[in-house]
């Protein structure tokens, strides 16, 4: 695919891709392209975590719900180090045959993806390329070999608290936005429940020096103290608030450019965000003009057994009563589709929640990993007669894997 990329010069190649006309085929391990979509789906598209074993069809979630764009997370530079897109930090951009497939499959539907950089795990390019150039050149290879039309820079701890990875991100999405005409580019960063933090008003400023303006910063209103959507509503004003402040804008101009990224269910700090919440922030995104409604993620959005998953965080499901699906319908409402009707279901009153893990590195055996849950830093799992440490959020990352996700312990 990197023959490709040298093939054309950057804005011959993109102006290709905007038309259609560099096909990369399945046979090849890679996706073909495609007509891009209006930008009210690439602001609509839920998060999907390619690379999970588990992960749901997204042919079926497309025909359950009408939603016709996702967010393919996650792409990092390798575990090893270097300035190069790889999987979630494990597979290459560049000898992909997996996440192609899927890509591929949503296109034949009549749908598109986007592509997120960065996430809360893993090293990410910024870090690792040393310019903005050489940054903006690995996520040119994503673009080129899926043909993408939307890509997402999600840009959270700890390279958000490092000037120069940011300066290289951003410096990045720009050169990409300038080199691929009508590329969509959002920014996606988190949120305390006054906005954006320190440092994403550190973050904006930067973008404002650098003279660059995305389709739209989107905050993430969740594990940092929230409680339903009357707190991420009042976020939501309070960033808007920030975005005229450093930007000059009206408030109408500020909304424009603003977006919300949500989690569904129970969250990695126990907070529950159910489907009225996710209705009464739609709400309130339509009738203010937001242009970016999405969450994390389409994987989670299946209805635990038992439903409250006994309190537990789960990268499988949401913790909370459901249909399959209920949470991705609000994203498709969001750009504009009317998605099937599903039976009401009630929330539980007050759900219990309860740590996972514990115990690890004293003798005895923490509780037993499970592929179906999601880990945050600092969580402890037995596995294989040893205890292990979370030091990153994972899902579905077995302990001692290559992913580098788990720190060992010891034998329990």
């Amino acid at each position: 695919m990197r023959r490709i990329a040298a093939m054309f010069p950057a804005a011959a190649a993109s102006a290709l891709l905007a038309a259609g006309a560099l096909v990369l085929t399945a046979g090849t391990g890679h996706a073909a392209s495609t007509t891009a979509l209006g930008n009210n789906w690439y602001g609509s598209a839920p998060y999907y975590y390619t690379l999970d074993s588990t992960a749901p069809d997204l042919g079926q979630v497309m025909s359950a719900t009408g939603q016709k764009a996702f967010e393919l997370a996650f792409i990092l530079a390798p575990n090893g180090g270097g300035c190069t897109p790889t999987w979630d930090g494990t597979d290459p951009v560049s000898s992909d045959t997996q996440v192609a497939a899927v890509i591929n499959e949503v296109r034949a539907d009549g749908g598109d993806v986007s592509v997120s950089a960065g996430g809360y795990g893993g090293t990410k390019l910024g870090q690792e390329c040393g310019t903005p150039a050489a940054t903006a050149a690995a996520y040119q290879q994503v673009i080129t070999t899926y043909g993408l039309h939307a890509i997402d820079f999600d840009l959270e701890e700890p390279e958000i608290e490092s000037a120069s990875s940011i300066n290289n991100e951003l410096g990045a999405a720009q050169i990409l936005q300038k080199n691929n005409p009508g590329l969509y580019v959002s920014v996606t960063i988190p949120s305390t429940t006054t906005g954006a933090n320190y440092f994403g008003g550190l973050l904006l400023d930067n973008a404002k020096t650098l003279g660059f303006t995305p389709n739209n910063y989107s905050i993430m209103p969740f594990d940092g103290g929230f409680n339903g959507a009357a707190s991420q509503i009042t976020a939501l004003k309070d960033f808007n608030s920030q975005l005229s402040s450093t930007f000059g804008w009206s408030s109408a101009t500020a909304y424009a450019h603003e977006g919300v990224s949500q989690m569904n269910g129970r969250t990695d700090s126990a907070e529950y965000f159910y489907q009225a919440d996710f209705q009464s922030v739609l709400s309130f995104a339509e009738s203010n003009g937001m242009t970016r409604y999405t969450f994390w993620d389409v994987n989670r959005d299946r209805e635990c057994n038992p439903p409250s998953n006994n309190g537990v965080l789960s990268g499988e499901c949401s913790s909370v009563t459901q249909n399959a699906y209920d949470f991705t319908k609000y994203t498709a409402e969001f750009a504009g589709a009317t998605p099937p009707t599903s039976p009401p279901t009630t929330p539980p009153s007050s759900p219990s929640a309860s740590p996972t893990g514990g115990g690890g590195g004293t003798g005895s055996c923490a509780t037993a990993w499970s592929s179906s849950v999601a880990y945050t830093s600092g969580q402890e799992v037995s596995y294989n007669g040893d205890n292990w440490t979370a030091n990153q959020w994972n899902d579905d990352e077995v302990p001692g894997g290559s992913s580098g996700a788990w720190t060992s312990d010891g034998p329990c």
